[in-house]
């Protein structure tokens, strides 16, 4: 039941997004559905105790957090342009690794706060060892931005209020 609804909704993804309706189309994309399904069906969702509504709740907080991201992404652009730019960028260049607790369960949460971290530039998840982080941060800017609300905001949109 549940590797069915998860290839529904990515055919029906896939559908809109390609606009192509031949028999061909279709074809390969029954069969990507069907591969990325079997591959990763149980990456997403892992706790399936969790009630509809629950899930319902989670999924309604994601926009306000990809809007936030941006957001953060767009910041650490100006930051990196700025020392690309700045005429002491040797100075401004402080390359640092930094290890941190996050605090997050499930290997989805940690997914997703990895690839926000990678994804900020000046950033980049190297390693995830349990619940303990290791990321290069290209300046002190950018890595005290890493012990902030991003961890705190991915919670959020994971946490079960029932």
């Amino acid at each position: 039941m549940y590797r069915a609804l998860i290839f529904s909704l990515l055919l029906i993804t896939w559908v809109i997004l390609s606009g192509l309706l031949d028999a061909f189309h279709i074809s390969l994309g029954i069969l990507s559905c069907a591969l990325v399904t079997w591959l990763s069906s149980g990456l997403l969702f892992n706790d399936r105790s969790l009630s509809f509504y629950s899930r319902l709740r989670q999924v309604s907080r994601l926009p306000l957090y990809l809007s936030w991201l941006l957001w953060q992404i767009v910041l650490a652009n100006i930051h990196v342009l700025r020392i690309s730019f700045s005429p002491r960028v040797k100075e401004q260049i402080q390359p640092q690794l930094v290890r941190f607790r996050s605090g997050l369960k499930s290997d989805f949460e940690k997914y997703v706060l990895a690839q926000s971290i990678t994804l900020t530039p000046g950033t980049v998840t190297l390693q995830i060892d349990g619940d303990v982080f290791l990321v290069h941060a290209i300046s002190d800017v950018a890595a005290k931005g890493l012990m902030g609300s991003m961890v705190d905001r991915v919670r959020h949109v994971f946490s079960v209020d029932e």
